[in-house]
């Protein structure tokens, strides 16, 4: 019990202490400037000051940015209110008892006075001129310029700052957690700076009283000195000389600590080290001590010179420049070996997983000689093209697309790349880092010497080209393709054809968490109440197959909020939500100002094709072989047609056959989409530009 009590009381007295010691170290600053001290208080109180001032100045030395001294703007007001009123006191005791004697006024303020003067009242006045002008002119004026710059500057970035947040957590690399920390660490910025800017006055005003302050007592002094106590005026500037360069001197070095305090906190730049660690590591450079070293041995051998003291001097700066090569050498050995340590396992028998399995979604392998266009001093050309068409496919598309990792692989020939989904290569082909690919246009008449290949995304003809050439080529019709731009055109190709399997449960679960920020009861009404999350990304999966954008995710959620799909498949609920979406792929197909092209199907054909549905079975449809040739053929030469004039065209059918029809033809021509009657829009203008006809039926009618 009695040790719970003794626990008790010192937490209430902590407590107190903590809540009170401001107030009531306020009441004393205002008690000393109207109570007259005794000199033995004098003595305890110009101790305290120095000690405070000294605190001050070894915590600016080590914090490692400026704000974590915020309360410093503060610290500095008390500390120099301190000052001030022990000036006030001393003024009251030297100018009430200086007729007694040095020793009248306490004995720190005789002994500063007597150590510095060392018996001249002159020396002792302008030693304490030039404390004060070291702290006014150069220190207080250098740290008041700085405070005003930075405040200023910290303010004119301050909604730049704040837009760069909004930004991170729009993209979502901010939470709005780590937004609302950031945003409060940059208003605590300014105001910690602005509170500089006028706290720096503190410094300048404080100088500025020392100096009348000191007049102060000497002139009164000696005036009281010679008119009331009948001192003689040797007498009286004697003692009054000194304890008022001592009382100056007393209130001067630690003005002039705070002074440096605010220097150091004001020029402070933020780093993970305290000051003496960060100069010691930026001072620290063997290519900076040796130089040094040799001026000053030049120096050394200058006739006239104290040689002897610029030779040492010299080996002495030589040796640190050496300790410091060696120091370097040594951390940069060891480095090396720990890097080698956490590559080599110690089990030489075991197989790292990594070796293995890659668990990128999109990979790029490049042989030796494309490596330059992912170096950085080339500004990595590659890399910020393959962003760009990440950021285009998902904007399309309507989900993030998974970054892509660039390697390289020796496996590979110089010029050539691959590109992986998963595990599975899906593109290869060969660029040439040092040439241009050339595709000719209708009026490109003139050859251009070169390298002739088929475009890898289009399966065009194309030539790579010198660039010596380049002028040439475009002047003749030719359109140029710098070589990272026909990778990454290879690759916004893949992506789109193989969007479906990019996507995943993790990516459709982002989608939704987003769309409940805006919707949330639609999206706790469908997942997983009517749809679990594994079956609404099938769904997906076989929408962007056939390219169809799941932007509009909110309209997907609220058709399979208002159907029945408990005995449906997967395909059939997306058959039923595409028509709400194949909007979006028709505009990227055509512009809605112009007629859409189209191909169609003879309605015998189409008869052929729903019997055939009719008898299918679970291998899939089931048609003639040279019916089926026969049709892929005339479609494929009515596409390529329609491609040669420049058009987009599509092929439109019965929605009965679409979904497998649409299977056929992706398998032979992969660019046509296939679309029934009833996904188009009312008042969407068309164009029929072939229909097929059934040829094995105008044979035998032949």
């Amino acid at each position: 019990m009695d040790l719970v009590l003794k626990t008790f009381q010192k937490e209430n007295f902590l407590e107190f202490a903590r809540t009170f010691s401001i107030p009531i170290g306020v009441m004393i600053l205002i008690a000393m400037m109207v109570i007259p001290l005794q000199p033995w208080m004098l003595d305890i109180l110009f101790t305290s000051n120095l000690l405070v001032s000294l605190l001050v100045l070894m915590v600016a030395l080590q914090t490692f940015r400026p704000l974590d001294f915020s309360s410093f703007p503060t610290v500095l007001l008390f500390a120099t209110v301190l000052r001030l009123g022990l000036n006030v006191a001393s003024t009251r005791v030297i100018l009430k008892n200086g007729h007694n004697g040095t020793d009248s006024a306490g004995s720190i303020i005789e002994a500063f006075g007597e150590f510095v003067m060392s018996g001249s009242y002159a020396v002792g006045l302008f030693v304490f001129s030039i404390l004060v002008i070291i702290n006014l002119i150069v220190i207080t004026k250098g740290a008041g310029r700085v405070s005003e710059v930075a405040a200023r500057f910290t303010l004119d970035a301050m909604p730049g700052k704040q837009m760069a947040i909004d930004a991170d957590l729009g993209a979502g690399i901010l939470s709005s957690e780590e937004a609302k920390e950031k945003r409060q660490s940059i208003e605590k910025e300014a105001d910690f700076y602005g509170a500089m800017d006028g706290a720096s006055k503190f410094v300048k005003g404080d100088a500025i009283a020392a100096i009348l302050i000191l007049i102060i007592n000497v002139v009164g002094g000696l005036i009281i000195g010679t008119t009331q106590h009948d001192l003689s005026f040797t007498n009286a500037a004697e003692n009054y000389v000194i304890l008022s360069v001592g009382d100056g001197l007393v209130a001067q070095i630690p003005s002039l600590l705070l002074a440096m305090a605010t220097a150091v906190i004001v020029t402070r730049i933020s780093s993970n080290f305290d000051l003496s660690d960060q100069i010691s590591q930026e001072v620290g450079m063997t290519k900076a001590w040796f130089p040094a070293a040799g001026v000053l041995l030049l120096i050394g051998f200058i006739p006239g010179m104290p040689n002897l003291l610029f030779i040492i001097s010299a080996f002495l700066a030589g040796g640190v420049g050496y300790y410091l090569f060696k120091k370097s050498k040594k951390n940069e050995i060891e480095e090396n070996l720990k890097i080698e340590e956490e590559n080599n396992e110690e089990d030489k028998d075991t197989i790292n997983l990594n070796e293995i399995s890659d668990n990128s979604s999109i990979s790029i392998q490049l042989g030796y000689g494309l490596i330059k266009l992912v170096d950085k001093d080339n500004t990595g050309p590659l890399i910020s093209r393959v962003t760009g068409v990440r950021r285009q496919v998902s904007k399309d598309l309507g989900f993030i697309v998974p970054s892509a990792r660039i390697t390289d692989d020796l496996n590979l020939g110089a010029d050539e790349y691959t590109i992986k989904l998963g595990h599975t290569v899906v593109g290869q082909n060969q660029v040439f880092p040092d040439k241009f690919l050339a595709i000719p246009g209708s009026d490109s008449d003139i050859k251009i010497p070169g390298i002739q290949v088929k475009d890898p995304s289009f399966n065009m003809d194309a030539i790579w080209i010198d660039k010596y050439n380049k002028d040439k080529a475009e002047a003749s019709g030719y359109m140029i393709v710098t070589p990272e731009a026909v990778i990454a055109t290879h690759l916004n190709q893949l992506l789109v054809k193989h969007a479906g399997d990019l996507i995943g449960q993790d990516e459709v679960q982002d989608l939704l968490d987003n769309l409940q920020k805006s919707s949330p009861k639609l999206v706790e009404t469908v997942i997983p109440k009517i749809l679990p999350l594994n079956q609404l990304t099938g769904i997906l999966k076989i929408l962007l197959s056939e390219a169809v954008p799941i932007t509009d995710l909110k309209r997907v959620l609220e058709l399979l909020s208002n159907i029945n799909i408990s005995k449906m498949s997967i395909v059939e609920i997306a058959e039923i939500i595409r028509p709400a979406l194949v909007g979006l792929l028709i505009q990227k197909i055509c512009p809605i100002n112009k007629e859409l092209a189209v191909i169609t199907l003879s309605p015998e054909m189409e008869q052929i094709i729903i019997n055939a549905l009719k008898e299918k079975n679970t291998t899939g449809i089931s048609l003639d072989p040279t019916f089926t040739k026969n049709m892929l053929k005339a479609i494929a030469q009515a596409y390529e047609t329609a491609s040669s004039k420049g058009e987009n065209c599509i092929l439109l059918t019965s929605p009965i056959i679409r979904k497998d029809l649409a299977n056929l033809i992706r398998q032979n021509i992969e660019d046509l989409h296939v679309l029934a009657f009833t996904e188009l829009p009312e008042t969407r203008r068309i164009n029929v530009i072939a229909t097929i006809e059934n040829k094995l039926q105008e044979e035998n009618n032949k």
